[in-house]
């Protein structure tokens, strides 16, 4: 079991190089709800994810309820929280984002980048294991 406390640099190296990442929110009892595969990108020592359908999308509204969860990516599971972000490294975040997933073409990485996916933004903060 991982201890509570920052991202080691393996995990950041091997979560923000990962394609997708599995995100489970806990509920009131602390058992994690279904996993939803989303992007995730890292920028310096933080790791991020935006929903891409915007503030509706039920793994989004549970996240924020939650305010705590689970991630799976590239070998790495964690607790984390969902933890608010400085508006001064969205720009940040979508240059990551730009340059992980460019390839998928505009219309996709446009639903993660820009104005509008600033306001559905999530930095992964590690705590100690829920689960």
């Amino acid at each position: 079991m991982p201890a509570p406390g920052p991202w080691t640099e393996d995990e950041l190296d091997r979560v923000g190089s990962a394609q997708e990442l599995d995100l489970s929110s806990a509920g009131p009892d602390g058992t994690l709800g279904p996993a939803t595969t989303m992007w995730v990108v890292r920028v310096g020592d933080d790791l991020y994810v935006r929903s891409a359908g915007g503030p509706d999308r039920p793994w989004y509204r549970r996240a924020l309820a939650a305010g705590a969860g689970r991630i799976g990516a590239g070998g790495v599971a964690r607790s984390v929280t969902f933890a608010s972000v400085a508006p001064d490294v969205e720009p940040d975040i979508d240059a990551a984002y730009h340059a992980k997933y460019d390839s998928y073409g505009p219309r996709i990485v446009g639903s993660v980048t820009g104005e509008h996916a600033h306001l559905v933004t999530i930095r992964l903060a590690p705590t100690a294991d829920l689960a």
